[in-house]
């Protein structure tokens, strides 16, 4: 040790030297008993503090109140949920179903089924846009007779206002507030839709350069940045909010299914198949640079970041002898972060 940092040690409170902290922090885990297979979506009720999971292996959807760390409720009769959306205004929990082919709605205490729409099959991701109390549904896609689609429907009357084609099945959705557009993973194609937030205009299309299976996305409305993660090759992708351009791209893990933007630290969080959180820091140059790797379990792909909570929830499938579980982490900046 150096004379300038005998001094240091010396002088300075511990306090004071900053150290190393983790981007992203284990608090506990939810064990979801009986609960097995894998999930995909989440949905969170934050007035209720009530998490929503997609348990799509076990053809429910588990209701966990988070106060206890209970499962509240399972919903049941379902065969292959994946898109959640809540809609606090009207407390209805929306639940597309890939298997069914169907949009159900969900109300009351507990949540009991109060309306079903017919799509077409692999009925996935969906997002909400409160302008127009309008959800946008992907579904289709898995050949000529159920070409790709985007129901938007309109969640007062519950009907199909309009759909709009797409190449081929529709990935994640995510929805652009101040331009009222909404984009949509085409990841077959290896492009990025681009529809009109009203629904009524057929979209435009980003292609993607040297890079597809673009299955999660997530956008920054601020530096007005879409971030793709792609699975051929395994990289993440900063676009151009308006024009489309490639800002940049860094190696990630292998099968990344879920992706989030984190405002207050800049920071992307890619939720990956392979059992890792990768943690990216997005500067000012639209540059990105990896911050460290989380270590969750293989098969633990999807997640759900709630901003307000700087809590990430991650869904680990079950492996016997080990039940299914949510692992919460904190993604609360601290003193030593990048």
């Amino acid at each position: 040790m150096n004379r300038l940092s005998i001094l240091l040690a010396a002088t300075c409170p511990q306090w004071a030297i900053a150290q190393p902290v983790p981007a992203v922090a284990f608090q506990h885990s939810i064990t979801l008993t009986g609960v097995s297979g894998k999930f995909d979506h989440f949905a969170i009720d934050l007035a209720g503090n009530r998490l929503f999971a997609a348990a799509t292996g076990n053809h429910s959807v588990e209701v966990i109140d988070l106060a206890s760390g209970k499962v509240a409720q399972s919903i049941t009769g379902l065969s292959k949920p994946h898109g959640l959306a809540w809609i606090a205004a009207t407390q209805t929990l929306y639940v597309a179903d890939g298997a069914l082919a169907e949009l159900r709605q969900y109300r009351g205490s507990p949540l009991a089924l109060a309306g079903s729409l017919k799509l077409s099959d692999d009925a996935d991701d969906m997002v909400y846009r409160e302008a127009g109390k309008s959800l946008f549904v992907g579904h289709g896609g898995s050949g000529s007779a159920t070409p790709g689609r985007i129901a938007v429907v309109d969640t007062v009357s519950f009907q199909i206002k309009s759909e709009i084609p797409v190449a081929t099945h529709p990935e994640a959705l995510e929805i652009d507030l101040e331009h009222q557009r909404i984009f949509a993973n085409i990841a077959d194609s290896g492009e990025v839709a681009v529809i009109d937030g009203s629904g009524r205009s057929a979209p435009g299309s980003w292609k993607l350069k040297g890079a597809d299976h673009n299955v999660p996305l997530a956008y920054d409305s601020r530096g007005s940045v879409l971030y793709v993660a792609c699975r051929a090759p395994a990289v993440l992708l900063a676009l151009d909010g308006s024009t489309g351009i490639e800002l940049a791209r860094i190696p990630i893990a292998a099968g990344a299914d879920d992706l989030f933007y984190d405002q207050a630290g800049n920071r992307v969080y890619v939720i990956t198949g392979a059992g890792e959180v990768d943690i990216v820091k997005a500067d000012s140059r639209k540059a990105l640079r990896l911050l460290g790797k989380v270590s969750t379990a293989a098969g633990a792909k999807t997640a759900l970041f709630v901003p307000s909570q700087s809590l990430l929830y991650v869904g680990v499938p079950a492996v016997a002898p080990a039940p299914s579980e949510v692992r919460v982490y904190s993604t609360q900046l601290t003193r030593g972060t990048n």
